[in-house]
């Protein structure tokens, strides 16, 4: 099952987000608002294992941070049949720096996700899962006016895919 680490977003920030979610499903279209799970809530996947040792833990808890600016840019989409609208976040040197220290810290982990590793990660914000692509169009017009939007990365968090758990790491 997935173990992840995720970097959190600034209230604003995450409240322009779910903000998109609803209104994709106000739209009747497949949106991150249909899990409404307490832990659901907008953030980038920085990494992806099978398993984090307690080693890894240990290391992420020490990991250095200090919140900082990122961007929200356009949407993006990945995937060929069953899409995922995204937003990219515009990768800057303190968001690359931060996931080199995270990847770092979880070692080498087993099962980590080849796209989550560094010089091969996507930086992005989950707006919607399981897009078919003839909703694209409709899914896509709804957020692109909104442009792009300035964020701020204020914690780490752990999720526990297995005990379906989430905790803050480090920030708030």
């Amino acid at each position: 099952m997935v173990q992840s680490v995720e970097l959190l977003l600034d209230a604003a920030a995450e409240s322009a987000v779910r903000a998109q979610w609803r209104a994709l499903a106000a739209a009747g279209l497949p949106s991150q608002a249909a899990h409404t799970g307490a832990s659901n809530r907008p953030h980038i996947t920085a990494a992806v294992a099978a398993e984090l040792t307690p080693e890894a833990e240990a290391a992420l808890s020490e990991l250095e941070f200090e919140p900082f600016p990122i961007t929200l840019g356009s949407p993006v989409v990945f995937g060929t049949r069953r899409l995922i609208l995204v937003r990219l976040v515009i990768p800057t040197r303190a968001l690359l720096a931060l996931h080199r220290r995270i990847h770092v810290a979880v070692g080498g982990a087993p099962g980590i996700l080849q796209n989550s590793e560094p010089d091969s990660w996507t930086p992005h914000v989950t707006l919607a899962r399981r897009l078919p692509p003839e909703l694209l169009g409709a899914a896509v017009g709804l957020i692109a006016a909104d442009g792009d939007s300035p964020a701020t990365v204020v914690g780490i968090r752990r999720w526990d895919g297995v005990r379906r758990r989430e905790w803050t790491v480090r920030g708030t």
